[in-house]
């Protein structure tokens, strides 16, 4: 399974900036600031890729974050452009690195698909989270009995380990909200999600319990979308919008379909999912009117 990614509109870099955490962040900053130094100096896909005996594919790829990049192909690729500042080059060096070591979800790369593995490497890089929920609760909000429930529906055929190991890192996610430098969480459910009794009544319950707690957590603010208000901005489906601390790294729309995703950060694509979300924001209960509402729905549960 393959990720349906649209072509980038990069913002300009911020110069040695720090390494950042994770080999998935590490890897778009890298291709970033490599495709602008290819750019700048004037240099074909074609003639790159020679350079380090690959294809024009590859090189995009490289750019594009897709693929980890051999510190031997960066300091070939650097001498190729001209870079000669050792700072710069030891910067991009220590990227190159990173981005081929192992994030934690890789011990669960039995069971997870390509286009999965970067969006978890990207969440826990991100500076803020923000999206909207049409269907369910947010995977990081899930009680382990919920998300249990929602990964039957999707593999009830497979053997109970493999579930157990599915659960295991959807629950796993969550603990980036709880490190010492969680990233801001704004997130927008529509009723429907609360409302759909996905493993029963009791498991609703302590789904609900849990996303109260959460959206009283600092950093996080939590809004519904109550069914009475009708139709709304982003009615045709859920997404996601990270943004990242690192300047040279765009926002990205995150688009999760059934056998891939998308992933979109050209900059009319992200004004319109950033549009789609202040609209909801202003549509749906504020975060204290959202807890009184979750409050109310779990002594009628």
């Amino acid at each position: 399974m393959s990720i349906i990614r649209q072509p980038s509109r990069r913002t300009t870099p911020t110069e040695n900036a720090p390494v950042t955490r994770g080999p998935t962040m590490a890897r778009v900053m890298l291709g970033t600031r490599l495709q602008r130094l290819r750019t700048d100096s004037g240099v074909s896909t074609s003639i790159a890729g020679t350079t380090i005996r690959a294809s024009r594919s590859k090189i995009s790829r490289m750019e594009n974050g897709r693929v980890g990049i051999k510190v031997r192909d960066v300091t070939d690729l650097l001498d190729l452009y001209g870079v000669t500042d050792e700072t710069e080059r030891s910067t991009m060096l220590a990227l190159a690195r990173q981005s081929g070591s192992p994030g934690w979800w890789a011990g669960y790369d039995d069971v997870m698909v390509d286009w999965l593995q970067d969006y978890i490497g990207l969440e826990a890089a991100a500076s803020s989270i923000r999206g909207f929920e049409l269907q369910f609760v947010h995977g990081l909000f899930q009680t382990e009995e919920y998300a249990r429930e929602v990964t039957l529906l999707g593999y009830s055929g497979a053997p109970e380990d493999e579930i157990d190991r599915r659960v295991d890192l959807r629950i796993r996610r969550q603990r980036l909200l709880d490190g010492p430098s969680p990233p801001h969480v704004w997130l927008i459910i529509d009723e429907g999600a609360l409302r759909r009794p996905v493993g029963g009544g009791a498991v609703m319950r302590g789904q609900l319990k849990q996303l109260a707690e959460r959206a009283d957590q600092p950093g996080v603010a939590v809004q519904v979308v109550p069914f009475a208000w009708g139709a709304h901005a982003a009615a045709g489906g859920a997404f996601t919008l990270l943004r990242f601390g690192e300047n040279e790294v765009p926002d990205i729309v995150y688009l999760e379909q059934l056998t891939s995703a998308l992933y979109l950060d050209k900059t009319e694509d992200v004004e319109r999912y950033s549009e789609a979300m202040a609209n909801l924001t202003i549509a749906a209960l504020t975060p204290a009117d959202t807890r009184d509402f979750i409050g109310r729905m779990i002594r009628e549960a």
